[in-house]
């Protein structure tokens, strides 16, 4: 078993995470360039921000790590073991954001879409949710 790491470790590990352009935003985006091109990329101007918007239709799309964002599938019902009280305090946050940002962008007429990490491992069922919400 290796050693465990130090805050200082932790700290710099968690900074590498990246918030825009993950692996699991690129795979989304691959698959709208096949049927719904012309979208734009974290829009600061709408609420929450959005991975993906398309301005004229009013649609946002969010594509969500289940950790980070707290899916009730294997990979975001797993909570560290270190700091376990600070990860599920993060985690309730992230949730109570996600929830006022939809919130906010249906109160400007704005349909928005979760797209979870966990559901890129079926990319055919995953395309027909992004057609089945665009159309």
């Amino acid at each position: 078993m290796s050693k465990p790491e130090n805050p200082d470790q932790r700290s710099a590990i968690m900074r590498a995470v990246k918030s825009r352009d993950t692996a699991p935003e690129l795979a989304v985006r691959a698959l709208l360039r096949a049927f719904a091109p012309g979208y734009r990329l974290h829009r600061k101007d709408i609420p929450g921000s959005p991975d993906i918007a398309y301005i004229g239709r009013r649609q946002a799309i969010f594509v969500h790590g289940c950790f980070w964002h707290g899916h009730d599938c294997a990979r975001g019902a797993r909570c560290p073991r270190a700091n376990a009280d600070y990860w599920r305090a993060k985690i309730a946050r992230n949730r109570a954001r996600d929830a006022a940002n939809e919130t906010s962008l249906h109160q400007l007429g704005w349909r928005a879409l979760i797209v979870w990490e966990c559901e890129l491992k079926d990319a055919p069922a995953l395309a027909g949710k992004l057609r089945a919400f665009l159309a």
